[in-house]
């Protein structure tokens, strides 16, 4: 996902996403937990996406 995607988006769909991807990441820590297989790129950028909903959403709330 890159940024410039998320500046099309309202806030509403903003924090949709954001507890989407919460919710990704910590089904994606609890396999990993349990000894499953899952790759680390995926959990890494997970978090990136994350940090970049938050971003936006504050710059929606300070303007």
């Amino acid at each position: 996902m890159k940024f410039s995607e998320l500046l099309q988006k309202d806030s509403r769909e903003l924090v949709k996403m954001c507890t989407d991807l919460q919710r990704e990441h910590f089904n994606l820590r609890f396999l990993m937990k349990t000894g499953q297989d899952v790759k680390t790129s995926v959990i890494r950028s997970c978090k990136k996406n994350i940090a970049r909903v938050k971003t936006r959403l504050s710059q929606l709330q300070k303007s």
